[in-house]
This record gives structure tokens, sequence and C-alpha cells, in this order.
């Protein structure tokens, strides 16, 4: 039966030089990780604390977001809580309106695409622009982002010489990577110059000091604090961290598993506000706390979004991130998909070959692989069961529960190897597509074995 992502990684495939690049770059991704991580011998102990300062933290929720809200305050921020996406694009836009504010630059943040935020605020006739380099090339495309930390990896830069062209008035056919950097930092500077009010996301927020920190590459982040004198930064409950100890445990982790560096080029604390300035941070529930509940799902709120997991993933690297029908995609995508709607996002189960290589990776050991094939024991029960694979699995079960009739079967099996093509492989024979069948050898094991064993 295909399913919406099949369709979907059918088109992404069907170009085989970019699945090829596709592929073969996040493998890269994935190779320095493993080189990075093998350079620190206490690498799985990392994990193992940051997986338990994690359930610590999503556990005891209530008593560190409070610390987190009242060191904050102290510290000059002002802080609102959200329980779901239209109560946060609310309060921002609120906060924007109070301010007269027009012109609003943002960092990198997967909460802000959680929410649709962005066409929110432009159907309020903001102007509203993307700074990380990834994310703006997609905003001019009007795209949405295909991976979390690299939002742009699927787009090659002829493509975006050309985007540039059009929308920055570029040289014609040039795209040269510093040529059009230096063109986006110009373009990007005078957005930043003349914006009114920023927004970052946050990796971290520090219950023990109220501080949140952002970790960036491209310095994007600083550069929009450091312009507007209004810093609005947006959070989901589950990014509350103990205190500075926990955080280091983190940052060790982070770039490492998402890029393959030590750090990130950027790691900045943010906790008062700008001399004549403000600094709001709404905190986002939006289901979150929901996710406590589901027995067998609670480690999902572990994720620090490195994107390891989509990086390593099979399926993901050779299938492109717009294959998914949730706005995240790989292994953490598919399980918060159906933690968000499982019958809206089941198809995106299929997107798994349960070769666990995620569930290896995680900094924070979340169960990725475990969770999607406890999902699908679950699809008969939401209607959402492959009606195929069904009647597959009872003819199966009828074969091999009755001994004579498989025995028969096994010994007529290389039948099969002497019938024409198009017997073989049709529109019956969905796993032929892209597939060829093994020949069947002509003695079983059972025959082999009962020939030659030793009496």
């Amino acid at each position: 039966m295909s399913t919406k992502h099949s369709i979907a990684a059918a088109k992404f495939v069907a170009n085989k030089a970019q699945e090829t690049w596709h592929n073969e770059t996040l493998w890269m991704v994935r190779a320095k990780r493993d080189k990075v991580s093998k350079e620190i011998p206490e690498w799985e102990k990392l994990r193992d604390l940051a997986c338990n300062i994690k359930l610590y933290s999503n556990s005891h929720l209530e008593q560190l977001l409070q610390e987190f809200e009242k060191n904050a305050t102290t510290n000059g921020a002002i802080v609102h809580w959200a329980k779901d996406a239209e109560e946060h694009n609310q309060i921002l836009y609120n906060i924007l309106k109070e301010h007269n504010v027009h012109h609003f630059v943002k960092s990198k943040s997967m909460l802000a695409e959680e929410c649709n935020l962005n066409p929110y605020l432009i159907s309020k006739g903001l102007e509203v622009v993307e700074t990380d380099l990834g994310e703006r090339i997609l905003q001019l495309m009007d795209k949405a982002p295909s991976h979390i930390v690299l939002p742009a990896i699927h787009i090659k830069r002829e493509q975006v010489g050309e985007l540039f062209e059009e929308k920055l008035g570029t040289e014609k056919g040039n795209s040269d990577p510093t040529y059009l950097t230096h063109a986006a930092r110009k373009h990007l500077r005078d957005k930043f110059i003349h914006a009114e009010a920023a927004m970052t996301g946050v990796n971290f927020a520090v219950a023990s000091t109220g501080d949140i920190v952002v970790c960036t590459n491209e310095g994007n982040a600083d550069m929009g604090t450091s312009c507007p004198k209004l810093h609005i930064a947006s959070m989901g409950v589950e990014k509350i961290v103990p205190d500075m100890e926990s955080l280091g445990v983190f940052t060790r982790l982070l770039a490492r598993s998402a890029t393959g560096q030590p750090i990130t080029s950027y790691t900045s604390h943010y906790r008062k506000p700008r001399e004549g300035g403000e600094f709001h941070i709404i905190i986002v529930d939006n289901g979150r706390s929901q996710i406590l509940s589901k027995v067998g799902h609670v480690k999902t709120l572990n994720c620090i979004r490195c994107g390891a997991c989509m990086n390593t993933c099979p399926v993901y690297r050779r299938s492109g991130g717009y294959s998914y029908t949730y706005f995240i995609p790989g292994p953490i995508g598919i399980n918060l998909g159906m933690l968000h709607s499982e019958k809206e996002y089941s198809d995106n189960l299929s997107a798994c070959s349960l070769c666990f290589s995620c569930s290896e990776v995680c900094p924070v050991k979340v169960d990725l692989a475990e969770q999607i094939y406890l999902w699908r024991q679950d699809l008969d029960k939401i209607g959402k069961a492959s009606k195929e694979k069904k009647v597959m699995s009872a003819g199966m079960k009828y074969l091999m529960e009755r001994p004579k009739l498989f025995n028969a079967a096994l010994r007529f099996a290389p039948i099969v190897n002497i019938l024409p093509r198009f017997v073989k492989y049709n529109g019956l024979n969905g796993w032929g597509q892209g597939r060829e069948l093994p020949e069947f050898a002509k003695e079983s094991f059972n025959e082999m074995w009962k020939k030659n064993k030793v009496k």
C-alpha cells in the first residue's frame, strides 16, 4: 500500500543525482559526529547523564519552570505562559503591537515553525525576516525547512545563485559560495539595522539562574539581539535544565552530535534586557505536558533538536525532508507527529527500516526506533493498518501453523524461479518495486538438515 511518504519519496528518488548527493552529504555529517565523539572517553557516560537529567527535568517541570520564572523575573525579563500555538502567537503579536513594531527579525526557531508564526505575523502586516542563512534562502523560495539544523541542505549553490540573482540582484551566473555569502550578509545587515524587534529560539533554559542559552554558528541571533532593544525568546517547556552544571553536559553533546563540532561558534547566554530595552520570554506547552502521560513515549521530551537521527537515518537520507507529512522530518519527526495526531501522521511510520541507528546516535538516548515500533503495533486500533499486510500476515500465520502445508510450499517454491517476469512483478507485488526477488534454493534447509543430520 502506498503512503503519502512513499509517494513523495518516489519523486525525490527519481532524481538519482540529488538522492546520492543528499545521502552522501548527510552521511559525511554523521561520520564527523562519530569522529569527535570518539575523542571523548566519557562520551557514553555523558549520554547517560544527559538522558537522566532530561528525565528528571521533564518529571519536575512545574518546580523547575517556576524557579526559572522567578529568577528570570528577578533578572528583569518579562515571562509569559502560552498553553498552545494560538496563544503563543497572540502573546508575541501583542508585544510587537504594543511597541509599534513593523520590521521583525528572527533567528532559527523550530517552535516558531510549529506555531506557524511567520504566516500569522505577515497576515497582520509585519515584515518578518529569517536571519539564519539557510532559513532566509528558504523564505525567499517560499519553502519550509527540510532539516532541523541544516534547513536548506537539499538546496545546491547553483539554485541559491539563481535565487539571489532574482531576489537580491546579484551577478548573473555567479554561484561562488563566498560571493553569495557576502551578498546575503549585506542584504541581512540592512534588515538587522532597521529591525525594531528580534526573536530567538531557546536551546536551553537554566532554572537556577533564569538564563536562556542560544547556540548558533552564524552569529545571527547575537546580531539580531544587538541592534533592536526588544528581544523576544520563545521556548518549549522541555528546554528547561536544572542548573549550570547540567547545561555543561548538554553543550558538550549538542554540537558534536549535530555537526561534528566541539561546540557551536556562538553559545550565547541571555539573562537581562539591554539597557533601555525589554526582554520577553514566552514559555510554551502546546501538548508537551500531555506527552508525560504517554507510556512508552516519554523520552521524546528528551530531544535537544540536534538532528543526529536524521543524519544517520537511511530512509531520511535517501528520501529527503519533504517526503514526511509532519513539519519535522526523520525519526524524531515521526514520533512527534504521532504524538501530535496519530491518524493524521501515521503514514510517516512507513519511513523507517527499524535499523535502530537513530536510537544509537541520539545524545540524550531518545528511544526513537523503539517508539516507532510501538506506534506500528497500534495502527490497527486507529484504523490505519494496511489491509494488504493484514491479509498477508493472516496467510503467513495460517501457513506456518500447519507444518505439512509449510513443507509442501517449500518443496514447490523453486517453481517461482522459472515463472515469466510479468507473473512475479506486477501491481500485486509492492515489494518487487525497485527490488529483485532472491532465487529459491532447489533444496530447502529442512530437507538438507534431514538428509545430513548425524543419527
